[in-house]
C-alpha cells in the first residue's frame, strides 16, 4: 500500500509548503526516468483577442523567479506574448505517470541572461538563430538553407557570434502550479498552490 503524506496524498507528493521545491523533485525524477527530453514542456499563450495557441518548448532554467524557455521574438508565440504576456505551462511525464500546470505572466530575461544562455548553444543552433526568420512563411527550404550558408560566412569564427536582438528568453513567473498524480480508474491526485495577496503559497486539494 502507497505511502502517504499528511494530505493523504501519494508520499511523492511530499509534505512541502514551496512548490518550486517539490517541483525540483519531480523534475529530478523525471531527469531519470523520461527517455527524452524531461524538460519538455506545453506552452499555452493567445493573442490580444484571446485566440490560444500551444506548442512544445524546452525548458531552460528554473529558480523562485519562475520557467525560462527561449524563443525568437518575432515568432508566433512571441508575438502574442507581447499582446498578452498570460499564459501556461503543462509538464506531463508519462514515465512517472505525472503532470505539472503552471499558470502565470512572461516577462523577457534581461539582456546578461540571456547572452549566457545564447553562448552556451552549438555554433550551428546560434547560426540558426540568425538564419531562421522563424513562424514565417518560406518560398521554398532552400531559402532557409541558403540564409543558414550566408550567416555562416559571415560569422565563421564560432566563438564570436553574437545574439541577435531578435532573440531572448521569457520568465513565467507563476500564480498557480498544479501537481497531479495518475490514479485508477480516474480517480487522480491534485494538489495546487495559489500565491495570495501576500505572497504566500496556498495549498488546496482539487477534484480529480
Amino acid at each position: 500500500m502507497n505511502q502517504k503524506n499528511s494530505l493523504g496524498l501519494n508520499k511523492c507528493f511530499l509534505d512541502l509548503d514551496n512548490p518550486f521545491e517539490l517541483f525540483q523533485n519531480w523534475f529530478e525524477e523525471a531527469k531519470k526516468k523520461e527517455i527524452n527530453d524531461p524538460n519538455a514542456l506545453a506552452l499555452g499563450t493567445a493573442n490580444k483577442e484571446g485566440i490560444p495557441s500551444v506548442r512544445m518548448v524546452l525548458l531552460k532554467g528554473h529558480d523562485e523567479n519562475g520557467f525560462v524557455f527561449y524563443t525568437n521574438l518575432n515568432s508566433q508565440k512571441g508575438n502574442e506574448i507581447k499582446e498578452n504576456p498570460n499564459a501556461s505551462m503543462c509538464f506531463h511525464w508519462k514515465s512517472l505517470l505525472r503532470q505539472i500546470r503552471i499558470v502565470g505572466i512572461l516577462e523577457q530575461v534581461d539582456k546578461k541572461t540571456a547572452d549566457e544562455y545564447y553562448n552556451s548553444r552549438a555554433y550551428d543552433s546560434r547560426i540558426g538563430a540568425w538564419a531562421s526568420k522563424q513562424s514565417s512563411i518560406l518560398k521554398n527550404r532552400d531559402e532557409l538553407l541558403n540564409s543558414l550558408e550566408e550567416f555562416k560566412k559571415k560569422y565563421k569564427d564560432k566563438n564570436n557570434v553574437p545574439r541577435p536582438s531578435h532573440w531572448s528568453g521569457w520568465n513565467l513567473k507563476p500564480s498557480t502550479i498544479e501537481f497531479w498524480l495518475d490514479g485508477d480508474n480516474r480517480i487522480h491526485e491534485r494538489l495546487k498552490y495559489s500565491l495570495d495577496k501576500n505572497n504566500n503559497w496556498i495549498k488546496s486539494l482539487l477534484s480529480p
